[in-house]
């Protein structure tokens, strides 16, 4: 197809219609994003290819697919588009006291009770007008595209290896204990590593299908295997599991104090020198320059801190992501910087 007019014939509302398509690849949901009707994203449509001389999109089936050309501009696009919010939209300071923001944000299961409470509370003190809302993470949830299409804000998570494109910023270390019932056979002595590998363990239900946590990766390394003989998919049963049987269930020591003060357990250092558990929030590149996403993040942290978390040395784990240099937002603690 040949071009029919020049790069002039471009505004703002075609590139809007060709990131909606370049990303949806569907003219129904495409224009539905738009609040548009789907003919006018079909006149857009061809509209462009008349402009770029290439169709951009072609059917298939499940909906569209991209040529060549078009799977390119994606990001021109999209770069193209953020330099003209940034040109046109008026920057407003941001007022926590006005914010009617609804904060979503998923945390492992054995963090809600810990940090909830005091997540809530700094946002019903600090921006009354807004809602958090927590979502269950899963291994049929994908998380990292749910932060890409902007429906999570952050995720706690403490994965050896967390999605490299996600920036990342420390919010604390915690150390592996095992936890059992008071009266456990294996309670009244030091555990040996032949008792701990030969007890009957109870395992959580990793978060993603094929992922390993920080005990089974540390197991394998040492060429370890434990008498697994029960998993669970949610931590809230753990206590009630281990209290009426002679299973053991590592875990880190934040989680097992939490339990142990539901159900009356033991907690006991565990034989091997587990690494220490590190836990982080992760976000998307989307959400890194909005002042409401960068203000939440920060409540986070001091959540953690609020909630008696030892804070780790952030000076070890440094802040990953593009850009790494900026720092346009300043926290009253220094500390705080790796989240920027």
């Amino acid at each position: 197809m040949a071009g029919t007019c020049t790069w002039g014939s471009l505004d703002v509302h075609l590139l809007r219609v060709l990131h909606a398509l370049l990303t949806e690849y569907r003219v129904s949901r495409a224009a539905r994003r738009l609040n548009q009707s789907q003919p006018a994203v079909s006149t857009a449509l061809r509209r462009l290819g008349e402009i770029t001389g290439d169709q951009l999109l072609v059917r298939s089936r499940n909906g569209m697919t991209p040529t060549e050309r078009g799977a390119t501009l994606l990001e021109p696009v999209r770069i193209a588009l953020a330099q003209i919010e940034a040109i046109a939209v008026q920057q407003v300071r941001f007022e926590p006291a006005a914010c009617r923001r609804t904060f979503n944000i998923v945390t492992p299961a054995y963090l809600n009770g810990l940090l909830l409470d005091e997540i809530v509370a700094r946002l019903r003190r600090e921006a009354p007008r807004s809602q958090v809302v927590l979502h269950s993470l899963g291994p049929e949830f994908d998380y990292a595209q749910a932060l890409e299409n902007a429906e999570l804000d952050v995720v706690i998570g403490n994965w050896p290896q967390p999605p490299e494109h996600l920036r990342m910023g420390p919010l604390f270390e915690d150390r592996v204990v095992c936890l059992m019932r008071q009266g456990h056979p294996l309670a009244d002595h030091p555990l040996t590593l032949e008792a701990y590998l030969s007890a009957e363990h109870l395992v959580s239900t990793p978060y993603a299908v094929g992922q390993r946590g920080v005990i089974d990766l540390h197991l394998a390394r040492e060429r370890l295997r434990r008498n697994v003989v029960a998993s669970v998919p949610y931590f809230s049963l753990v206590p009630y599991l281990l209290a009426d049987t002679d299973m053991i269930f590592t875990a880190p020591r934040v989680f097992a104090e939490q339990a142990a003060r539901m159900v009356l357990l033991e907690i006991s250092g565990v034989p091997i020198a587990f690494p220490a558990m590190k836990f982080y929030v992760l976000w998307h590149e989307c959400a890194h320059g909005s002042e409401e996403c960068r203000w939440f993040r920060a409540q986070i942290i001091e959540a953690c801190r609020g909630a008696r978390v030892p804070p780790t040395a952030l000076a070890s784990v440094p802040p990953r992501g593009p850009a790494q240099a900026s720092r346009g937002w300043q926290l009253a603690r220094a500390s705080t910087t790796s989240l920027k």
